[in-house]
């Protein structure tokens, strides 16, 4: 459910890193140890993956690993901002394989390899793939993991969690996107998740508690249910501030004996979490 990645400002200049005509002119500033790193972890060894369909010669794998490269260059270019300058890269390798086209309208199938959001119906997009890269980096999901998300808008993030973690609970407050998300994960073997129509700001209790939290629209403050549902030593990305943004991506994290700590990390731009008089 995100909006719009608010510009990235970063080395003394003001930036929008959301496009990859951006980015593209910025690659030649970048070191050939830089895209040597980017290109490397699509050989890092990941969790087993699902049967995906044939790509019917469409180039959609070359184009993840145009996406993955793009990925990794923004992340070089916002690690002043982010504190973070390489993405895990057992990240990147799932990303290099999650069929994200498969997750956005056939009409939009030839811009799914680009880093920008894309609308998905109801008036609702898939995250850019470097926001949904940077928070899962920093929820540090790992194996063994149960993970909850809110916004499972056309659950493609969804799918990247499900080949990193034990398992993914994913809430969406819009019905008839949960049911098309719902039947695209089953439909291409993501089995260990489990999408839930439902209020997000109430996580799920009866799935809790959980190892990490992804919150992937703004509010204005941590959900005490959620945080409630958050294991100790786990950790929630969330984006705090107003509604109408801009808010900080934010890093909650919840120590063994409950004590809760807060890390700012970027200036982004989220639509409100819907739900209840929220809506």
């Amino acid at each position: 459910m995100v909006l719009a990645r608010h510009p990235v400002k970063g080395a003394g200049q003001g930036q929008n890193c959301d496009t990859i005509m951006r980015m593209e002119w910025r690659r030649n500033r970048l070191s050939l140890v830089t895209l040597a790193a980017a290109l490397s972890v699509l050989g890092a060894v990941g969790s087993a993956a699902p049967v995906l369909p044939a790509e019917d010669g469409f180039g959609f794998a070359a184009r993840r690993i145009e996406m993955v490269r793009n990925i990794a260059l923004h992340a070089s270019i916002s690690a002043r901002e982010t504190g973070v300058s390489e993405i895990d890269p057992r990240i990147m390798e799932v990303l290099s394989r999650v069929p994200r086209h498969e997750f956005v309208p056939e009409q939009l199938r030839e811009l799914a390899y680009l880093d920008t959001p894309l609308p998905v119906g109801e008036g609702q997009s898939i995250a850019m793939p470097y926001l949904v890269a940077l928070m899962t980096h920093l929820a540090a999901v790992g194996p063994g993991d149960v993970v909850f998300e809110t916004g499972t808008g056309a659950g493609y993030h969804a799918a990247v969690l499900a080949e990193l973690a034990d398992r993914v609970v994913s809430v969406e407050v819009v019905a008839p996107l949960a049911l098309v998300a719902s039947h695209t994960l089953k439909r291409l073997g993501y089995d260990n998740v489990a999408v839930i129509a439902a209020d997000g700001y109430y996580g799920a209790p009866a799935d809790a508690p959980f190892d990490a939290m992804i919150i992937k629209e703004a509010l204005d403050h941590v959900p005490p249910p959620l945080l409630a549902q958050l294991k100790p030593g786990g950790r929630m990305v969330v984006p705090l501030g107003p509604r109408r943004g801009p808010q900080i991506l934010t890093v909650v994290e919840k120590g063994a004996n409950g004590d809760v700590q807060r890390r700012g990390v970027l200036e982004v731009r989220f639509t409100p979490l819907q739900g209840g008089e929220r809506i």
